[in-house]
């Protein structure tokens, strides 16, 4: 068993270190695997410019327990930061999920006028 709120602050945690600049979360889009994706209601979400009170609440409504292992993907979803080009989004394989950070590389000298 997995805390979803644990998880993700974590993965923060360790993503700061990883690229080696600090960031924070600009907006972000959760949701349980079994809910309908076309319904906005059973989305845990945090919009932009967004105040310390909602990013408690954001948090809060992810502190809660789900099997991350084999079987089915239990949360999808996206989380975008300030830091230009990164962003985080749900890793899903034969059930096993995780959290994985994507940069968006840096356009070579060659392909640049």
């Amino acid at each position: 068993m997995a805390n979803a709120k644990k998880e993700l602050l974590e993965k923060l945690e360790n993503g700061r270190k990883y690229i080696k600049k600090p960031f924070e979360v600009k907006a972000a889009e959760i949701r349980m695997e079994f809910y309908p994706t076309d319904d906005p209601s059973n989305a845990i979400i945090l919009r932009e410019g967004y105040t310390q009170e909602e990013y408690d609440e954001f948090l809060e409504k992810l502190d809660f327990e789900y099997d991350s292992g084999y079987g089915l993907q239990h949360l999808l979803g996206t989380v975008w930061f300030n830091e230009p080009n990164i962003w985080m989004d749900r890793g899903e394989y034969d059930g096993s999920e995780w959290w994985e950070f994507n940069i968006c590389p840096e356009i070579p000298g060659y392909l640049r006028r």
